[in-house]
């Protein structure tokens, strides 16, 4: 038996950034239902959550799974539920573009807290200012 314990922090953003996830309430179904979704899809999602414009989860990748697939499985699947619910106003698409890095053993709680605190975190910063720090932090740019 093979044993793998690969995590990835992963951060996606609504097309454009549109806030189209204003609403805690909307918040809390959906992130509910992409662990769900996730879980059906052998996909183990430690945790997730964000904010008004983005997601952030935290991944353990499986054998036979790479990060795109898995990306495309949340994203595809979780877009498609949003709209066939007519949970937003407008068509709801998520950003083509993401952000992944790979996390040690030894930084998965604090990347857990991090998460986490999505809610409280935006009240004092901006998913830009968080995503160009990310791109710096992990050499990106």
């Amino acid at each position: 038996m093979s044993f793998i314990k690969i995590y990835i922090h992963l951060v996606f953003s609504t097309k454009n950034r549109v806030p189209h996830l204003s609403t805690f309430e909307l918040r809390i179904k959906l992130w509910k239902h992409i662990k769900e979704n996730a879980s059906e899809k052998g996909i183990y999602l430690d945790l997730v959550n964000g904010y008004s414009d983005h997601c952030h989860c935290l991944i353990s990748l499986g054998s036979g799974q790479n990060i795109e697939k898995v990306v495309q499985l949340l994203k595809g699947e979780s877009s498609y539920w949003i709209n066939k619910n007519q949970l937003t106003q407008d068509k709801f698409s998520w950003q083509d573009e993401y952000f992944a890095v790979s996390v040690s053993e030894s930084k998965v709680d604090a990347v857990r807290e991090y998460i986490k605190n999505q809610e409280k975190h935006h009240q004092k910063r901006s998913f830009a200012d968080e995503y160009q720090e990310f791109l710096e932090k992990n050499n990106f740019i």
